[in-house]
């Protein structure tokens, strides 16, 4: 029997000792941070996954994974959060109809008190991937949080951007899903449902559009999120035991319909905004989050694969806006041959991305 990847596995990293340190939300959630420490470091890196996916995506097995290779790069104290929108969670399937405001607001902030509380004043520097980026910019941003020595912002920053067809799925379809299908999620194991029921059907039908492989994870996640064949990375970056059923389900999972609300309403506006700016709950936020990013002295590399069929060129069109009005703070490096989140996930990801996420720490550590 072939060697299944165990969910949820640390068999990934080697040589650090693993603690998992548990805290809450002001609205009442739990959440968790991981800290993977090898040696006493003045520099903390903070790795923070996006929705649907999980600290996992940073500790893979199959590849030299980014924990790893930090670790043995001469950053010994690396931590990953698992927020809201973690696949390790089930608040992903719930029908709280959170947005990206509540994660900027709540969840962000309390994961840097609790990092506060076990590493003091040392340097942070945050390495986020996809809606992970987003929110956690709307935090720095916005003001919800400080004291972040740099980030690195992977696909997707402050002014989400897709393609012309991704936004036609944005707009028509939470409300396809929950008032058609009676769906308040969309999962990549819709295929294992019991055959004829309304999950399994969806996953039949997506497929049917999707030939480019054989795998209906793959199809539901370019189903699910940008436009393409497939649309979250390049086949050819993944290794083989990445690209199966189970793998890319356990690596990305269910997403809540609402939050694509957001993201709407991102996208038409050009740039993050708020959900509902009358909402009371959000009023220590800014409305326009891009509005006042100029004054944040963090710098951030934007970082994207030259064909993200995700989140398009958003990063190349935040980092001109940022770099007008602040000039020379912000980088911009473009990945020849990677899409979304393979220059995460992706097989070589340590010899064709990782170096230069390490060369940007370096030039912002003591």
């Amino acid at each position: 029997m072939e060697h299944r990847i165990p969910r949820y596995t640390l068999e990934g990293v080697s040589g650090a000792e693993v603690s998992v340190h548990p805290f809450s939300t002001e609205d009442e959630l739990g959440l968790t941070l991981t800290r993977f420490f090898a040696e006493e470091s003045d520099d903390v890196v903070l790795l923070v996954h996006g929705l649907t996916s999980s600290s996992d995506m940073f500790i893979m097995p199959e590849h030299r994974n980014l924990v790893s290779y930090l670790l043995d790069s001469g950053f010994g104290d690396v931590w990953t959060l698992d927020f809201r929108m973690s696949g390790r969670f089930p608040y992903n399937m719930e029908t709280r109809r959170q947005t990206l405001d509540d994660i900027a607001l709540h969840d962000h902030p309390a994961a840097l008190r609790e990092l506060r509380r076990h590493v003091g004043a040392r340097r942070i520097h945050v390495i986020a991937h996809c809606l992970g980026s987003v929110s956690f910019q709307m935090s720095l941003f916005g003001g919800a949080l400080d004291g972040v020595t740099s980030m690195v912002a992977n696909s997707v920053g402050l002014t989400p951007r897709v393609h012309p067809r991704a936004r036609v799925k944005l707009a028509f379809g939470p409300a396809l899903l929950e008032y058609g299908l009676g769906l308040c999620y969309i999962d990549p194991r819709f295929h294992d449902a019991p055959p004829l029921t309304r999950r399994w059907l969806m996953a039949r039908a997506v497929s049917l559009l999707h030939p480019e492989c054989r795998e209906p994870a793959c199809h539901m996640q370019s189903f699910m999120w940008g436009y393409g064949r497939p649309a979250m990375y390049r086949h050819g970056n993944l290794a083989p035991q990445t690209h199966v059923h189970q793998r890319l389900a356990d690596l990305n999972g269910a997403a809540d319909v609402n939050y694509y609300r957001h993201i709407n309403k991102m996208v038409r506006a050009g740039r993050a905004v708020k959900c509902d700016p009358g909402n009371p709950a959000h009023g220590a936020l800014p409305d326009d989050y891009l509005a006042g990013a100029h004054r944040v002295e963090t710098p951030v590399l934007f970082l994207t694969g030259e064909h993200n069929d995700v989140f398009t060129d958003s990063n190349i069109v935040c980092h001109d806006i940022l770099s007008r009005r602040a000039p020379g703070r912000h980088e911009l490096h473009v990945l020849p041959g990677y899409g979304h989140i393979d220059p995460l996930i992706g097989k070589n990801a340590h010899v064709d991305v990782f170096p230069h996420i390490l060369d940007f720490l370096k030039r912002h550590a003591g």
